[in-house]
């Protein structure tokens, strides 16, 4: 007999790059099922407009994922306002893209800090809160790119294989005790992050809300593996098994090393001249930093 779905109802949520795309859509979703929801953003003025257009006693707050300080006072004040912390949905991220060799220090820099940094400090923190309280549920947006290799996104990928890899292992580490967690990888996402990127053959790219019921029902089954859409599983575990010349040839022939190879700067402008200020923000302290989001 199936499981009964978890009831979300009354649930703490936290979200981090929750101000737009994935986190702005998943905040709707888990608020629709009942959940208590703040949204954090290094933006704290689309973060509070993000929440008070979503309703429903939604909190917006400042938060840089790539600080202790910042992130720690994040939680504390979600617990403050609404209760001690029931889930953490690590989505913040970033992906400026092109060719390894021409990728600037401070732009590698940028991704590792906030793609695999962020989330490595964000697992950390909730993982303390739950471990007090005996429960909880950790979310891990990561990507397909995760499992795989893409040319023009080649430390995106590797920031995402670190997700992934980090994940597994705690996984491992949380056998036996009542804090769940799920690791999500969606395909290419409709958000400005994955404007402009071309698709694959057979797998179109997939809405913000796709990506946002897929969280909600892991939440409610406790589901580990996430694929968005979920066909992209198969080609995972095809992937695992046959001969790596084989499995190069399915990828081009799907158009795969096209996705983020040749994307299209003119539809991509905003989001890349946003980039470049996310970069010089961190480069240099004091800057006025830009939000942080996430799609695949």
């Amino acid at each position: 007999m199936a499981k009964a779905p978890r009831s979300l109802a009354g649930q703490i949520v936290a979200i981090t790059g929750g101000g737009r795309g994935i986190g702005r859509a998943t905040a709707a979703a888990l608020i629709a099922q009942g959940a208590r929801v703040a949204i954090g953003d290094i933006d704290v003025r689309l973060a509070e407009r993000t929440a008070e257009e979503l309703g429903a006693g939604t909190i917006g707050l400042p938060l840089d994922v790539t600080d202790r300080a910042s992130f720690t006072a994040f939680l504390d004040e979600i617990e403050n306002r609404l209760g001690p912390l029931d889930i953490l949905i690590n989505n913040a991220g970033i992906m400026p893209l092109g060719p390894l060799v021409e990728e600037t220090d401070p732009t590698t820099e940028r991704m590792i800090d906030i793609n695999l940094g962020g989330v490595i400090l964000g697992t950390k923190l909730a993982l303390e809160r739950f471990q007090r309280g005996g429960r909880g549920h950790l979310v891990q947006i990561a990507s397909a790119a995760g499992k795989m290799g893409f040319p023009g996104g080649a430390t995106y990928c590797a920031t995402k294989h670190g997700v992934v890899g980090l994940t597994e292992a705690i996984r491992a580490e949380l056998r036996g005790t009542n804090i769940g967690l799920s690791l999500v990888m969606p395909v290419v996402v409709r958000t400005e992050l994955g404007s402009g990127l071309q698709e694959a053959r057979g797998f179109k790219s997939v809405q913000p809300e796709d990506v946002a019921s897929a969280i909600v029902e892991a939440l409610q089954t406790g589901r580990f593996e996430v694929y968005v859409p979920r066909s992209v599983k198969g080609l995972v575990r095809f992937g695992a098994v046959m001969p790596r010349r084989m499995v190069e040839s399915i990828g081009r022939m799907l158009k795969g090393d096209q996705v983020l190879a040749h994307p299209d700067h003119a539809a991509r402008a905003e989001y890349e001249a946003r980039m470049a200020r996310t970069v010089a923000a961190g480069a240099e302290p004091g800057a006025e930093p830009e939000p942080q989001e996430e799609a695949a």
